[in-house]
């Protein structure tokens, strides 16, 4: 079945790019949310308008705006009868979700695919009081932001999900929306987040633990290991200082205990008087970073004063970057033990989540180089660094080994 008309519910930052990216693919879509006092459209309109933001655009083309009808689910929702494929990216609230997908299927026809692009609510808990009919129409499809330029989807499956439902949801969004398709299981952060946002933390928090400048930690936490130069402090300002930990809080509430992400978690308390402060990153104007009158700004995160941030080169980074990321982990000095420190957890990590979040490296691999830009995903960078060689300095410092490692190289 191929898709003619696509809606998509909840005009945020990811429902519009959602909607974005199937209007770029000449596909007629409805991009619909709550119903405002005055202008009844006013939420799908500010979707609309993120799309034509030039700093970001979600729109190839002014011609592909023309596939994109705006409305509200009060006064449009009989558009949803006749659609294929029904996108649900509202806020995650479970209970408005589940108001939702009722009202759904008493609307939509008896083929139309549902999909959530939450990344924080199991699909069983989504589908748990629908008919086994609509369970079978189910799934969910997760983006990344901004959609028009990440190629990761992370596409999950329920119990009841039928393969034709999968199939064809993973060829259209491959050959028509452009993704890389990667298929998880119903795992807490599917595969991406589980593993990017751990990578993220546990930078952050060997960065104030080694008394590392933002600069130092983000000439390290970059291009040297593989990752994109925007680095961990610089992250944080583009994601948004609070939204970036609100991610973080919704995994610690979804993985069980013994997790190690909890061991990363703690929230700083710099950061919560910078979000208190409004210092939230980008979105604000200042955050690690800022513009000031005289260049860019960085702050100081023991006088949590701003100063000049000049471009910071150090040579083992260079040198990382030029011949591999083994030249940054051999180093003894405070950059290669926050390099060792970074690279061995995130890889034990990775590894540790073998078979959890299913039994393929190449999938994580994936998943981090189509979902966060990593020249190199985690069991590449164990190839480039040697498995024998990160084993045994494990085991040096009397650390565990994560059992798919050990089975690999028979230890």
């Amino acid at each position: 079945m191929s898709f003619k008309k696509v809606a998509v519910i909840g005009a945020g930052t990811m429902g519009a790019g959602i909607a974005g990216q199937v209007a770029n693919a000449g596909v007629e879509v409805w991009l619909l949310d709550l119903p405002s006092d005055d202008n009844p459209n006013a939420l799908a309109e500010r979707g609309l308008e993120r799309l034509r933001s030039p700093d970001s655009p979600g729109l190839m083309s002014e011609a592909a705006e023309g596939f994109i009808h705006l409305g509200n689910i009060r006064d449009d929702f009989d558009q949803l009868a006749d659609c294929d494929w029904i996108a649900e990216a509202v806020v995650e609230r479970l209970d408005i979700k589940k108001d939702l997908y009722r009202r759904l299927d008493a609307v939509c026809h008896d083929q139309a695919i549902i999909t959530s692009n939450t990344s924080t609510i199991p699909i069983r808990l989504l589908v748990e009081d629908m008919p086994k009919a609509f369970r079978q129409r189910f799934a969910i499809t997760h983006f990344f932001n901004p959609v028009r330029f990440m190629r990761l989807l992370e596409l999950v499956r329920g119990e009841d999900t039928s393969t034709a439902v999968m199939e064809t949801l993973a060829a259209f969004c491959e050959q028509q929306l452009g993704k890389g398709v990667v298929p998880c299981l119903d795992t807490p952060g599917f595969l991406g987040n589980r593993v990017g946002v751990y990578a993220i933390q546990c930078a952050l928090q060997a960065a104030f633990d080694l008394g590392l400048k933002p600069l130092e930690a983000d000439a390290l936490f970059g291009r040297p290991m593989g990752i994109p130069k925007t680095g961990v402090f610089g992250l944080y300002d583009l994601i948004g200082i609070d939204l970036m930990s609100d991610v973080v809080q919704s995994l610690v509430n979804i993985l069980t205990p013994d997790d190690a992400f909890h061991q990363e978690a703690a929230r700083l308390p710099l950061m919560t008087r910078m979000i208190e402060n409004g210092q939230t990153g980008n979105k604000q104007g200042q955050g690690f970073y800022r513009n000031g009158s005289s260049g860019r700004e960085v702050l100081d995160l023991n006088s949590e004063s701003y100063s000049a941030a000049p471009r910071l080169s150090l040579s083992i980074a260079d040198k990382a970057e030029r011949e591999g990321v083994r030249h940054l982990l051999d180093d003894n000095s405070l950059y290669g033990q926050f390099a060792w420190r970074v690279l061995s957890r995130t890889l034990c990590y990775a590894a540790s989540l073998i078979p959890e979040v299913g039994d393929d490296p190449l999938a994580i691999d994936d998943a981090m180089k189509l979902g966060y830009n990593w020249i190199k995903g985690p069991f590449e960078l164990l190839d480039e660094i040697g498995v024998d060689y990160f084993i045994e300095r494990l085991k040096s410092e009397q650390r565990p080994i994560p059992a798919f490692l050990a089975e690999a190289v028979g230890s």
